[in-house]
């Protein structure tokens, strides 16, 4: 029997599954398709790496697949709704991929290219419809996308949305939905704002969480290396040479460090392309196929461009720059490791980012392990964070300092107002 019959997905389904090598569902799968397929609003809290578009993406097949649309002309009957080109492009292929056995069309759409192709598509029709919100809305306003027939709607990553400033294109989309519709919500963390948009566009929905936020994926072996920001570069070539490393995803801090960095690392004859938002979407397509078939090693992004990267044979992820937000930090590792996969997560931290290293550890309520094993170590003090003085003691250091420089002045010969003094008569 297959391991994902009890889910009750369709015959069709689970030998697709079988075929493409998918073992056994994940947590958030084993939590969340049952309900979809009863048709369920669903609130889903799971973190990346998860196999959480395979989660609403299976049910979403089974149910399109068993249920013919009244409609004529192939109308759009689920959208998903994506923050970035890159997560999009990711869902689509997952969709192509686990519904190849079934006739149902999807396409995607994305701003950063050429829209005459996505219309082209849109208007042979589609069942499934994923999308960036600019251009989705851009393409609405347009004439060319109609939301109508819509049944199911799923809004992806609804945290990240919300960091992009997409809350007001989510409402826009949401309300040229029909009401009557399932309504799905995957974030990775559950902020306030999460809250409230969930409780907005879902009906008595199912919560389901597999992970805290704080939660590393299993199999995820983590290292920090101290380091001079200058032998940075150093070192990474140090890592490329001695680590075993398969493909090897490196994120940087900046879209400039991204570029410098490849650039560097090309001279010295390492087959490597960098992606991030300045990149056309041709390029960072043509840099993620290369990095999937193996034609380049090496892949350095920045947070943004990474967002949605999903390929089983990253082996190692390398943080040339130590993220801002501790958050970051598990999106960034969680891209190895991947569908039960082991994998090593190495970080470069030189002094000045010991405080984003110490606001990691406290968030993860572990250390990342420390590696002393390399050419470059750099033993370095933790910062001694400023302590801001009472409101008493501020009060008085500055009645002081008034009082000096009042007897500096009356010294010299001039009162605190700054006039000179008379000369004494005689």
């Amino acid at each position: 029997m297959s391991p994902f019959a009890p889910l009750n997905l369709s015959a069709t389904i689970q030998s697709t599954l079988a075929t493409i090598g998918y073992l056994e569902p994940t947590p958030i799968q084993i939590q969340a398709i049952p309900p979809v397929l009863l048709g369920r609003d669903l609130l889903g809290i799971a973190q990346t790496g998860t196999g959480k578009t395979a989660a609403f993406a299976l049910p979403i097949l089974d149910l399109l697949a068993k249920k013919k649309s009244l409609a004529q002309n192939r109308p759009i009957r689920c959208l998903i709704l994506t923050p970035t080109r890159e997560l999009a492009a990711q869902v689509g292929e997952s969709i192509r991929e686990l519904g190849k056995n079934l006739r149902l069309v999807h396409t995607v759409i994305f701003g950063g290219v050429g829209q005459n192709p996505q219309v082209r598509a849109l208007q042979r029709g589609v069942d499934i419809l994923v999308a960036t919100p600019g251009r989705l809305l851009d393409l609405k306003n347009q004439g060319h996308v109609r939301l109508g027939h819509t049944e199911i709607f799923v809004l992806d990553e609804a945290d990240r949305m919300l960091d992009m400033g997409f809350i007001h294109d989510i409402r826009k989309v949401s309300a040229a939905l029909p009401k009557k519709r399932q309504t799905l919500l995957f974030s990775a963390t559950m902020p306030n704002e999460i809250a409230s948009l969930a409780t907005s566009l879902l009906h008595d929905p199912l919560e389901v969480a597999v992970t805290a936020r704080t939660t590393l994926v299993e199999g995820i072996n983590q290292k920090v290396l101290l380091v001079e920001k200058a032998h940075k570069p150093q070192l990474l070539k140090h890592c490329l040479e001695q680590e075993n490393i398969e493909r090897v995803l490196v994120f940087t801090r900046t879209k400039h460090g991204a570029d410098r960095l490849a650039k560097g690392l090309t001279k010295q004859s390492v087959q490597v392309e960098a992606i991030h938002g300045n990149k056309s979407q041709n390029a960072r397509t043509e840099a993620l196929r290369k990095f999937k078939t193996g034609q380049i090693r090496v892949l350095v992004a920045t947070d943004i461009a990474a967002r949605g990267i999903d390929i089983r044979e990253i082996s190692h992820v390398i943080n040339f720059d130590m993220p801002l937000e501790p958050e970051n930090y598990i999106h960034r590792v969680g891209r190895t490791a991947r569908a039960g996969r082991t994998g090593v997560a190495i970080s470069f931290c030189d002094t000045s980012e010991r405080k984003y290293l110490t606001a990691i550890e406290r968030i993860l309520r572990s250390k990342v392990p420390l590696d002393l094993n390399h050419p470059f170590h750099c033993a370095q003090e933790a910062p001694t964070p400023s302590v801001p003085p009472s409101p008493q003691k501020k009060k008085f250091a500055t009645h002081a300092k008034r009082r000096r420089r009042s007897l500096s002045r009356t010294e010299s010969g001039r009162p605190a107002s700054g006039k000179s003094l008379p000369t004494p008569p005689g």
